[in-house]
């Protein structure tokens, strides 16, 4: 499916399911690593996750196509459009959109670098990145920390 085919799905899903035309653009953003799609607030387009598309299929993909179309037309309405406000909540019951996105896999693993522990309660912390031993403390008793091991 290339952006011509999805543009053209989702002003078919926005007249159908919404009795609205769908007036801006609806494209495949392959960046997106966490989330089905997005609707740009400033711009009124809609990106979806071409990951997204592959992995779970045209009907999946049609569920987030609705999520983002119930967005994109409470906002031009002025009514409201974020995950919070019962005016999505109904909506997005009403066309039968999807409420969360399945995993696509691409998450991005936070790898340990880092190993302190405190001198007094020998509690252990697992960082990223390094930390200033002698300007923080341990968060339990406010003893000091010291490097155990670093894994580069």
């Amino acid at each position: 499916m290339d952006n011509q085919q999805l543009q053209s799905l989702t002003e078919q899903i926005s007249q159908q399911f919404f009795g609205r035309p769908f007036l801006h653009c609806a494209t495949f953003n392959g960046r997106l690593r966490t989330t089905g799609g997005r609707y740009l607030l400033r711009t009124h387009d809609i990106e979806i996750n071409p990951h997204h598309f592959e992995k779970h299929g045209l009907e999946s993909m049609i569920g987030t196509i609705k999520h983002e179309l119930c967005h994109y037309h409470l906002h031009v309405q002025k009514r409201g459009y974020r995950h919070q406000d019962r005016d999505f909540k109904e909506l997005l019951e009403q066309v039968g959109g999807s409420r969360y996105c399945p995993d696509t896999g691409l998450r991005r693993e936070v790898k340990t670098r880092y190993l302190y522990a405190c001198v007094t309660c020998e509690h252990r912390y697992e960082r990223k990145r390094q930390i200033d031993v002698r300007r923080y403390g341990c968060g339990r008793c406010r003893g000091k920390l010291k490097l155990i091991q670093s894994f580069s």
